[in-house]
């Protein structure tokens, strides 16, 4: 037992995102402020036309976006002008404060868009739900509201334990639950023991990771489509998302708001608080 709670794993796994929809990197340690770990979905980029920002959610319009790598020359912690690189298909590399950093993901998605260093009020994004039997909606594309002055899709911090990904892979072995298709900023490691959904369990509780960050638990993570892509060796898979959907409303892992900021090391204890 910690003082005030209950110690119930370890993080394993810490990343972020810098431009919605592109890779993540991973992370030795972070700084996690009130909207989250500093630099995640730092950048993202809008579709003129619609006002609408692009995210693989509609996979058919800007699912190219997904296997972009993505680096930072200058990082928000080092920087109040931070600078990102991203990768193109061909292998040129292009950076955030070129004027025409845009123009190759125009011409790659054929739809003009434009580079965002800051969110915008009202800001949406289009999202495709497939023929999923669970799903919110079946085989149609909705917008979905963000939340205001985020990239974000519903809250600045995303996380999964390893006792969901071990389930998920007993209910559908052939499935391939690697951390990459959920994009979480933390896995947590639970003892072997723990079995099942357990941070469904977590919902509405606070917990401390490292030294002084806290968290509120505030939702189930609903999946969407994007989680049945294909990225890197990952093959393109509609089961992951059947399997989610099936068993445990579609949702896997939670969403959390920051109550106390803090620094995050791979292997900072989870603590869940007392009351």
């Amino acid at each position: 037992m910690n003082p005030g709670g209950k110690r119930v794993g370890e993080v394993i796994s810490l990343r972020r995102y810098p431009v919605k929809s592109m890779k993540g990197e991973e992370l030795a340690a972070a700084r996690v402020g009130m909207q989250g770990i500093v630099g995640d979905r730092h950048f993202a980029f809008r579709d003129v036309e619609t006002g609408k920002i692009v995210s693989a959610k509609y996979p058919a319009k800007w699912g190219k976006i997904f296997d972009l790598p993505v680096s930072w020359i200058r990082s928000p912690e080092e920087s109040k002008e931070p600078v990102v690189r991203f990768q193109l298909p061909g292998g040129e590399w292009r950076r955030s404060d070129d004027p025409s950093a845009a123009e190759p993901l125009s011409a790659l998605f054929g739809r003009k868009v434009t580079l965002l260093s800051s969110a915008i009020d009202g800001a949406c994004l289009e999202e495709y739900w497939p023929d999923i039997e669970g799903l919110a909606h079946r085989e149609a594309t909705t917008d979905e509201k963000m939340p205001a002055g985020t990239f974000f899709d519903a809250a600045p911090i995303h996380l999964i334990t390893t006792a969901t990904l071990r389930a998920l892979r007993e209910l559908y072995p052939e499935g391939l639950f690697e951390t990459r298709r959920f994009r979480p900023n933390f896995l947590i490691a639970l003892p072997d023991g723990e079995r099942g959904f357990v941070e469904n369990l977590w919902i509405g509780k606070r917990l401390r990771i490292g030294d002084s960050l806290r968290l509120e638990v505030t939702m189930g993570c609903g999946r969407c489509v994007m989680t049945t892509l294909a990225q890197g060796d990952l093959p393109q898979d509609p089961g992951i998302l059947k399997t989610a959907a099936r068993h445990n409303r579609a949702e896997v892992g939670v969403y959390a708001k920051v109550l106390s900021e803090g620094r995050v090391w791979r292997g900072a204890p989870v603590v869940i608080e007392e009351g």
